[in-house]
């Protein structure tokens, strides 16, 4: 099996890791940080030949410098990780912007321009001299130790017998060597692409069975309401009429009778088991109607205040949907409020939806399962939840969904 990136490298055997390539990409990935460190003497030099033409103003001038090669720095940090790792970029990744003081800007109003600067100033301060000096030193003893037969100052027979010992840590010095640069490279990538990381490979992978699990329970809901609701009602229709047809006080009147009553209980018992698997005006009709249904339904007053531009995403709005059918539960089962509202807002590219109860509050977002369950669900669209629950209320439960999915 092919090693994606140094730390694979290092777990073979030493005869295969030591004739392989990825000691030599090691090395050249530790030595390439001196361009790093051109960038920290050119920062020094700047300094030093403003500060006395400029004065004070030159601070402004250099931290400035300093924050665009810091970003400069982050993005060769990123690009140089192909000399220890096999792994291709991810295939939906985009382009890096180009260099620029509005893109700069940007960038940095995100999180992700945040860490790369961040990750970039750590870079030009300690990681590009620590780079140099593992390889240095690494390389360093067993070289010097070679060279003492051609020192003059060594005997011959010390000469000959250090050159024996450089030469048996001269292979070791590539473990070191290849530790730190596999370290450096998986803090790197951690960092400025954490696409990659196996969190996001998790979660990743989590969004794809939520939505294979929509769509089951939407084929679920689709199959019960054909099938079986259709054959209920028309086995109700078929009792109704045979109990026309007979004597309205004979026993199989009555039997007959009983049996459309419970044939009714049956199918109203199964349009709730469809309408919880997934309400079809959900789907038919978006987010405010199927809210304002089960708003409807439920067992306190509802208020529900919704306003949309259009539909939204199928995820997001079922995510939704979820998520006030999971609060409205909670509100009856356990806040003894008198009265509820929902309210549903698109700002900013995120669906911020707000519910809003009188009751005793005390809600704990660590005991409650629906609550849990609520967290859980957002997190496969990135989504956040924020809940306020004094006691003695009101309980204020708001969440945000992106809607870019």
């Amino acid at each position: 099996m092919i090693a994606r990136n140094t730390l694979e490298a290092l777990a073979r055997r030493p005869l295969s890791f030591l004739t392989s390539s990825w000691p030599w990409r090691s090395l050249g990935y530790l030595l390439s940080s001196a361009a790093v460190g051109a960038c920290v003497a050119g920062l020094g030099a700047l300094t030093y030949l403003m500060w006395g033409g400029l004065g004070p103003l030159a601070l402004v001038v250099v931290l400035a410098t300093t924050v665009v090669v810091a970003w400069g720095v982050s993005r060769y940090e990123l690009r140089r990780l192909r000399l220890v790792t096999n792994l291709p970029p991810a295939p939906d990744a985009a382009p890096p912007p180009r260099l620029s003081w509005s893109g700069l800007r940007a960038r940095l109003r995100a999180a992700a321009g945040l860490r790369e600067l961040g990750y970039g100033l750590v870079a030009l301060l300690v990681l590009w001299w620590t780079d140099i000096g593992v390889a240095l030193v690494s390389l360093g003893i067993p070289l010097f130790l070679m060279s003492a037969p051609f020192q003059p100052t060594a005997g011959t027979a010390v000469g000959w017998a250090g050159a024996v010992v450089g030469a048996v840590l001269l292979p070791i010095a590539a473990y070191p060597i290849a530790a730190w640069a596999g370290v450096r490279a998986a803090m790197a990538r951690a960092v400025l692409d954490p696409r990659d990381s196996e969190l996001a490979q998790v979660v990743r992978s989590r969004a794809r069975l939520v939505d294979a699990f929509e769509g089951e329970r939407r084929r679920i809901e689709r199959d019960l309401h054909d099938g079986a609701q259709q054959r209920l009602v028309t086995l109700s229709m078929k009792l109704g009429l045979a109990e026309l047809d007979l004597p309205p006080d004979s026993l199989a009147a009555r039997q007959v009778r009983e049996a459309r009553v419970q044939a009714g209980q049956a199918l109203q018992e199964l349009r709730e088991l469809i309408h919880n698997i997934h309400p079809q005006v959900l789907t038919d009709r978006g987010l405010e109607p199927a809210v304002r249904d089960v708003a409807g339904r439920s067992v306190i007053p509802v208020e529900v205040d919704i306003a949309l531009p259009g539909r939204l995403p199928a995820q997001v709005e079922s995510t939704a949907y979820f998520v006030v059918c999971e609060a409205l539960a909670n509100i009856a089962k356990h806040s003894q409020a008198a009265h509820a509202r929902v309210r549903g807002r698109l700002g900013g590219g995120d669906l911020v939806v707000e519910v809003r109860d009188d009751g005793v509050g005390g809600a704990d977002a660590e005991a409650g399962s629906g609550i849990v369950g609520i967290s859980d669900r957002l997190a496969v669209l990135e989504g956040r939840m924020f809940l306020s629950s004094p006691v003695g209320g009101p309980t204020v439960l708001r969440v945000e969904i992106p809607c870019h999915h």
